[in-house]
């Protein structure tokens, strides 16, 4: 297993960084322009156990799985959101984001991967995993929230 934890700082109020996480596929789109679907298959009260079916488009290939939501929190100062999914029956990947208000006008963002290979052979994958796909998302999100 592979694990990666960064974090930012985002000159945006915090519920303008959530939004983008709000589960609307306009708004995921913004900071995950590979996602080409995203819809609820099943929503819970609480957010917990909630699940919806992704399609993300890699190259000219579009995988497809459902993604659970593991852990959800959103208070007014600190928000949280940890999905898990399993990709192309090969990897299960859990994406943990948390927000937390330093003012009104600043968050802090940080982001935590991980990345559990099934099979044996892919496990040499990660072994020649860096975290810039995880820098780049960090940036993502910041540009878009600072727009």
């Amino acid at each position: 297993m592979k694990q990666w934890t960064k974090d930012i700082e985002i000159n945006a109020p915090i519920e303008q960084v959530w939004v983008l996480f709000d589960s609307t596929p306009e708004n995921l789109q913004k900071i995950m322009p590979q996602v080409v679907e995203h819809k609820p298959i099943k929503i819970t009260e609480e957010m917990v156990g909630s699940i919806y079916r992704q399609k993300y488009k890699e190259g000219k290939r579009i995988e497809e799985y459902d993604v659970e939501t593991l852990e959800y929190s959103n208070t007014q100062n600190k928000k949280k959101l940890n999905v898990g999914f399993t990709l192309a029956n090969m990897f299960e990947i859990t994406a943990l984001y948390e927000l937390n208000k330093i003012n009104d006008n600043k968050t802090s963002f940080t982001y935590t991967v991980t990345n559990r290979p099934l099979k044996w052979f892919v496990t040499l994958f990660l072994l020649f995993a860096t975290e810039k796909v995880v820098i780049k998302f960090l940036e993502r999100v910041k540009n878009v929230a600072e727009m």
